[in-house]
């Protein structure tokens, strides 16, 4: 039976991480009232539909359905009433910049094979499975002392009591803190090649593999132990689901009302503001707005001076989406698909601290007619292409860059991947770049992954759930702990609504307490 409580929160913002957040409120029987500034829920994970053509416009790859999983089972409703996953395997199509093509599969044996065969060095494939060992290792770490629950940095898990024993110290050794995700990938796997696949694992934060902490190569047996998923109706389903579930559950949602202000008093929130001027009270928020916006826009100067000078928090990569609506699909594409530079480290170099479009860019190639014909009309394709770019640096005019920068990936992929007519095929076309990104989501500078995990020993913090300086508000989404990609953006909604829980149901105990010691 769900237990019923009078008290009132506002989630900012309905994104992945605030629709998750909604749902485990209510479940748990708090009044929620979700807003959220655009017309539709779901943040990032919105749709395009043009011309018979479906696009998911943001996230398209699901790892972890466990996370989803949970959040139903707040409610005790099976997810599988609301959803219709469906697994991939090959989870990626990997080609190379000469066109040679390696399959990730998730079976560890098969890949060991498929690695072997591939590669010249005959260490490949037991460094690959070697390196999945140790990633395990790391998962099962995560798992017990980084995920579900709200932590900020080191100090909140030796605060939690992890890391005192001697299991804690063989831990801590594990995590190979100062090391990055480059140099553990390479100290396993000697094929170049194979290593460039392993460091993609770390794109899902957005962040250089030569720049992130080790601790992040934990990605990879997640992906392999749980596999990658396409959502039926496309990764749009996912926010679809999570509304429904959280109205059944009495969540009122504000679509199209902004958020300019939250109210605190003598610490504590107590109300927010819209941009209509209505003051909505509450006892609680939870924002699932980008971190550093939110101190900028919603907070008072204080906040975002005390927020500011904790750390340097640094925006992740932003991106270049092609929406191409093809007439012709390509059967040399998977569902997902990797085109991979001619050199990482020249990559990451000009995107990540040259903070220039890469003159030879990986693209990731969505084709998801493979899976689900219905997105495209008979025969065609609603191809979606990623490029992964700086975040928006001063004097970058995007509007007079795309153009040439999609001459750049659509010669990668007709070289590379064999796309070679694909300008005839193409009868729709759309594209976000990061202006428009910042534009239509409001987060940093572009930043399609919140913040960026770089720093071999604190890339792996972000902002704690938790948020200690205002009593009564909580941080959800991508640019909050445990940081971006679907799965952790609704993990962080969980903690943040779990967090606001825990404190609300000890509130009462510690007053009955002192009342009856006085």
């Amino acid at each position: 039976m769900i237990r019923q409580s009078t008290q009132q929160v506002a989630v900012v913002g309905a994104g992945l991480g605030g629709l998750a957040a909604a749902c485990t409120l209510a479940a748990r029987g708090y009044q929620v009232t979700v807003f959220e500034q655009n017309t539709w829920s779901g943040g990032k994970a919105a749709v395009l539909e043009e011309e018979g053509f479906r696009f998911d416009m943001g996230p398209t790859i699901l790892t972890l359905p466990s996370v989803l999983k949970r959040i139903f089972a707040e409610a005790k409703r099976p997810m599988e009433d609301y959803l219709d996953l469906v697994p991939l395997d090959p989870q990626w199509r990997c080609i190379f910049d000469d066109g040679e093509v390696l399959d990730l599969v998730a079976n560890v044996d098969d890949m060991y094979r498929r690695i072997n065969e591939f590669s010249d060095n005959p260490a490949a494939g037991h460094g690959y499975r070697k390196f999945l060992d140790y990633s395990a290792q790391l998962h099962e770490i995560s798992e017990r002392v980084f995920f579900w629950r709200s932590v900020g940095s080191i100090k909140d898990m030796f605060q939690a009591g992890e890391l005192f024993d001697l299991r804690g110290l063989k831990d801590v050794l594990t995590l190979r803190m100062g090391r990055s995700v480059a140099g553990t990938v390479r100290s396993f796997i000697p094929d170049a090649r194979v290593s460039q696949l392993v460091d993609h694992f770390t794109q899902y934060v957005g962040s250089s593999p030569d720049a992130s902490p080790a601790v992040l190569c934990g990605i990879a047996h997640m992906q392999t132990q749980e596999g990658i998923w396409y959502p039926m109706g496309g990764t749009r389903a996912v926010p679809v689901a999570l509304k429904k579930l959280a109205s059944d559950l009495g969540v009122v949602f504000r679509e199209g009302s902004s958020i300019e202000k939250i109210n605190k008093a003598s610490g504590k929130v107590v109300s927010v503001v819209t941009a209509t001027g209505e003051v909505f009270t509450c006892d609680a928020v939870v924002s699932n707005a980008d971190c550093v916006r939110m101190h900028e826009e919603l907070l008072t100067t204080e906040d975002k001076s005390r927020f500011l000078s904790e750390r340097g928090y640094e925006p992740a990569c932003s991106g270049v989406v092609l929406y191409l609506g093809l007439k012709e699909r390509y059967p040399q594409l998977l569902h997902h698909n990797f085109v991979f530079s001619r050199d990482p480290h020249e990559e990451f170099q000009a995107i990540y601290q040259q903070g220039v479009p890469a003159p030879d860019p990986t693209c990731y190639v969505c084709a998801p007619a493979v899976t689900e014909p219905g997105v495209a009309p008979p025969g065609g394709e609603a191809l979606y292409i990623l490029v992964h770019t700086p975040y928006l640096r001063e004097g970058q005019d995007w509007s007079k860059m795309l153009p040439e920068y999609r001459q750049v990936i659509l010669d990668k992929l007709k070289k590379s991947a064999g796309l070679t007519d694909i300008e005839d095929r193409i009868v729709y076309e759309s594209a976000l770049t990061p202006q428009s990104i910042q534009d239509r989501y409001r987060v940093l500078k572009g930043a399609i992954y919140g913040l960026a995990s770089h720093g071999k020993f604190m890339g792996a913090f972000k902002p704690a759930n938790r948020y200690a300086a205002v009593k009564g508000l909580y941080l959800a989404g991508g640019s909050a702990h445990p940081g971006p990609g679907m799965p952790m953006v609704m993990m962080s909604g969980w903690i943040a609504a779990d967090s606001l829980d825990q404190d609300r149901v000890v509130e009462p105990v510690r007053r009955d307490t002192m009342a009856a010691t006085l």
